[in-house]
């Protein structure tokens, strides 16, 4: 075996290995096999009645894939993997997807502000503007949003809108970059294994 497939083997191993672990872990805190929401909150020590609670209810119900009010492990893996290992596109579909209530495939202007407000009280008002000299109120957040993604102006904003301007925008993904670190074995998981 080289030097390069016995470095791929070990890798391959040593994620396997942190899954175990992981899944012990899960069923652990999750013995029914299924995540509730108030047992995700607690895993981020996010209390009820938060900005930061309003904003892991549309995190929930985007990794909820199936529906059915519960996180399964695997849809759980699936969250920790974009969360940890995904690329920036991928996090921005799955962003959009948080924020598109409706689901129907844009953005508007309400379905943005309810979001942005959330984000907002998270980072507790301190939102500067693109050239950091401003302080921004919510409502021109949105309006600095839809600005920067909106390039048809029809006051709607589509995937691909969201996904290409939010790339070319350090200061819109400054914005989405919350800082709502897990603890427990979420935490001892995250820190096993380098993932950046």
């Amino acid at each position: 075996m080289g030097q390069n497939q016995q470095a791929q083997y070990q890798d391959v191993e040593l994620e396997l290995i942190s899954i175990q672990d992981l899944y012990k872990s899960f069923i652990k805190e999750c013995p029914s096999g299924s995540l509730y929401l108030h047992e995700f909150k607690k895993m981020f020590g996010v209390q009820t009645g938060t900005p930061e609670s309003d904003y892991m209810d549309n995190i929930f119900r985007a990794f909820d894939m199936n529906n059915d009010n519960t996180m399964d492990f695997i849809e759980y893996v699936a969250a920790l993997n974009l969360v940890l290992r995904g690329k920036l596109e991928d996090k921005l579909r799955w962003s959009f997807k948080v924020f598109d209530s409706d689901d129907n495939g844009y953005l508007d202007r309400s379905e943005l502000r309810k979001i942005v407000k959330i984000i907002y009280r998270i980072k507790k008002g301190s939102v500067l503007d693109a050239t950091g000299t401003v302080t921004l109120t919510s409502d021109q957040v949105c309006e600095c949003i839809f600005r920067e993604v909106d390039v048809n102006s029809d006051g709607e904003i589509t995937l691909e809108e969201f996904v290409v301007g939010a790339q070319k925008s350090p200061w819109l993904q400054s914005f989405l970059t919350l800082d709502v670190n897990p603890n427990g074995y979420v935490h001892k998981f995250i820190h096993s294994v380098d993932y950046w």
